[in-house]
This record gives structure tokens, C-alpha cells and sequence, in this order.
């Protein structure tokens, strides 16, 4: 994923590490954050939350450095299908409930919720392919239920809100932190973990994207 501009490429990966990382980000590299995710994680992983500015064949070497010091396959991830299914999943009634439809890829259904505002980092918008909406993932648990995890892509006045409602609907929040450094608006990442009938798990994440300034669904 790369953002270009007119001498040089923005780009911006979260990086799932084991905790034995080796940092090897050198001058092109800012460390913007470095934390779990998951808290109940086997084996356990931190996400390190990069950024860089420089020639892309610069920031793909460095990139590729970083990934090889982790167990993180390099063969790319599973593209999505173009269905909307996931046996022993009801991702239609979740979809309903979410007011949102999603895509599967890699046997997860994935719904990302763009904001009506643009989110910019050092005055450059950044896509919502890069990490500025809010994602959310389903996969199936067994006995019909659902998984859920993703973050929240919010302003400081949202967080309260959306942390509420979550919770008042038996959704965890696991993580509340940012991952840009010179964003405007600024942003707040909140991540959440449930386990639940979907339909159950659609509606509570459907009451806290009502709190939040997010691009109307069609």
C-alpha cells in the first residue's frame, strides 16, 4: 500500500510481530506505536505501527528487512472472493444488523466503514486502504457463533461514546491508541474483541457506529 506524492512514498503498515522483534528500522523509519492487540493471544504478538517517507524501492527493502526477523508468511494474503458466505456463519443476518455489507477473504468476512472526513498525516490524505476506516472482522467460532476484532478509527470525542456502546453490548475493548503522529483530525484507534451470535454482534457494532461520524452505507 503506498500513498504518492510528487518526489516520494508515504506508506504505512501495522506490523504483526512475536515479541522477540529485532528493530531494524534505521533513518526512513518512525516507530509511531508499539502494542497488543489481542489479550488473550496464543502465542502472544504486539503490533508495531510504522511510517515512512522516501523512495519506494527504499521503503519496499526496509519493509521486506522487517518482515523477515517475524514468522509472518510472505506469500501475500488471501484475496477476497467476491462471496459474501462463510459456512456454519450467518454473515446476511450480521450484514443486516450491521447496516453494512462486507466481502470474505481467507474464510474472514471483512466490512471496512470509511469516515465522512478526510484523515490526513503530515497534510497528505491518507485512503481508507491505508488504514484510516474502521475495519471490521467476522469469522466463524463454532455452534453458529461468530468472532469478532478490528478497530474503530475515531476522533477524541467519539471515544467515549463507541467505548460505551461496545461495552453495553458485551463487546470488549482490548486497546485504545494511535497510530499516526502528525494526523489531523487527530485519531484514535479502538480495538474490540467479542464472541457471540452474529446477529447479536452486528447490533452492537452497529450502536457504536452511530457514534461516529462514519460515510453513510451505499
Amino acid at each position: 500500500m503506498a500513498l504518492l506524492s510528487e518526489r516520494s512514498t508515504l506508506l504505512w503498515a501495522g506490523l504483526w510481530a512475536f515479541l522477540a522483534f529485532a528493530g531494524t528500522f534505521v533513518t526512513i523509519w518512525t516507530r509511531n506505536t508499539f502494542q497488543i492487540h489481542l489479550l488473550r493471544a496464543q502465542p502472544a504478538t504486539m503490533y508495531l505501527h510504522v511510517g515512512g517517507h522516501s523512495d519506494a524501492a527504499r521503503l519496499t527493502t526496509a519493509l521486506r528487512g522487517a518482515l523477515e526477523e517475524t514468522a509472518t508468511p510472505l506469500q501475500g494474503a488471501a484475496a477476497p472472493t467476491g462471496q459474501d458466505r462463510i459456512e456454519g456463519l450467518d454473515t446476511a443476518a450480521f450484514a443486516r444488523a450491521l447496516g453494512r455489507e462486507g466481502r470474505v477473504a481467507g474464510g474472514v468476512y471483512g466490512v471496512s466503514v470509511p469516515r465522512a472526513e478526510p484523515v490526513r498525516e503530515g497534510g497528505m490524505e491518507v485512503p481508507t486502504a491505508m488504514g484510516s476506516a474502521t475495519a471490521i472482522n467476522l469469522q466463524a467460532a463454532g455452534n453458529r457463533k461468530g468472532a469478532i476484532t478490528g478497530d474503530f478509527v475515531l476522533t477524541a470525542e467519539e471515544v467515549v461514546p463507541v467505548q460505551r456502546a461496545l461495552m453495553e453490548n458485551g463487546i470488549e475493548v482490548t486497546a485504545i491508541h494511535n497510530h499516526m503522529l502528525n494526523d489531523q483530525p487527530r485519531i484514535f484507534f479502538m480495538l474490540f474483541w467479542g464472541l457471540d451470535d452474529p446477529e447479536k454482534l452486528g447490533r452492537g457494532l452497529r450502536a457504536a457506529l452511530d457514534r461516529t461520524n462514519s460515510r453513510r452505507a451505499g
